[in-house]
């Protein structure tokens, strides 16, 4: 069964950084397109970043440009989001997704049922 597995949440106060890591169960990470989503109650997982693997990287949210960054190691299949000068509107749900495409993986939350995603890691910015 194909699983991934988000890690690297946790608390921190405004300002401080987080590193989030992707890992895959049943498949490697290296020969895929993949996206963080963040989730917060009541709302739909909504596309933070995307490492296409063709080595092309994007933050889709704007609010997070110039905090953010996406990197990938082929070597460990495993996709980072370095997250710095974290805010309270930070807070959520992290989970990461994987298809060909940044446009097709942007569309995932509205098409996979929610036992596809891994069990995604907590991040919660509070003073």
């Amino acid at each position: 069964q194909l699983q991934f597995v988000e890690s690297g949440g946790g608390l921190v106060q405004p300002g401080g950084s987080l590193r989030l890591s992707c890992a895959a169960s049943g498949f490697t990470l290296e020969y895929y397109t993949v996206g963080w989503f963040r989730q917060v109650p009541g709302k739909e997982r909504e596309g933070v970043s995307c490492s296409s693997n063709s080595g092309d990287n994007l933050n889709w949210e704007d609010s997070v440009k110039g905090r953010f960054t996406i990197s990938r190691d082929n070597a460990k299949g495993t996709v980072f989001l370095q997250m710095d000068n974290l805010k309270p509107e930070d807070t959520g749900i992290y989970y990461c997704a994987a298809g060909s495409t940044c446009a097709t993986v942007r569309s995932l939350p509205r098409l996979w049922p929610d036992d596809y995603w891994g069990q995604g890691t907590q991040v919660t910015v509070s003073s």
